[in-house]
């Protein structure tokens, strides 16, 4: 009797969470369809936006029409953070760039690009180890970082891509 009992729950908890992960992952689904990208590559002003490859090659690199140079196509220095929502340096680096979006909303656009629903974008960037973040220029190499950055490294790099005006 008490094998049927704890059959019976088993199977009602695997019935509610397969419910319940495929309501999250439709509603999820349907928010982010509904929602248009931007006329340009401009993030809501002090907000990081995530973007997936097809945002990437109309705003940021047409990684198929320039395959072998990086022509960036935004309008002021860019930022891309690639993660995964498992991973516990990812999280610690969010925050950050949380705040440095905001310190330079209208001057410097944050992006984050989840490896684990871009595999393509995290290949064609040799992203091997995450978090890996793209410090994009106007004009020139994108500078790549790994790890969970301290404020004072994201500042250094900032300063790389980043001319405050005078």
């Amino acid at each position: 009797m008490k094998k049927v009992i704890l059959s019976l729950a088993l199977i009602s908890a695997g019935i509610f969470s397969t419910y319940a992960c495929s309501a999250k992952a439709s509603s999820t689904t349907a928010s982010t369809e509904t929602a248009a990208p931007a006329a340009d590559d401009k993030a809501a002003e002090g907000a990081i936006k995530h973007i997936d490859a097809a945002y990437m090659r109309k705003f940021i690199w047409d990684y198929k029409e320039e395959p072998t140079k990086f022509v960036f196509k935004g309008s002021r220095p860019a930022i891309v953070d690639f993660y995964a929502d498992w991973c516990g340096p990812c999280r610690r680096l969010g925050p950050k760039l949380e705040a440095v979006a905001k310190k330079y909303a209208g001057k410097i656009d944050v992006y984050k690009i989840n490896v684990d629903k871009e595999p393509e974008l995290a290949n064609i960037f040799g992203v091997q180890s995450i978090p890996m973040c793209l410090f994009i220029p106007m004009k020139g190499t994108p500078i790549q970082t790994l790890g969970d950055l301290a404020p004072d490294q994201i500042e250094e790099s900032i300063s790389q891509i980043y001319t405050p005006a005078k």
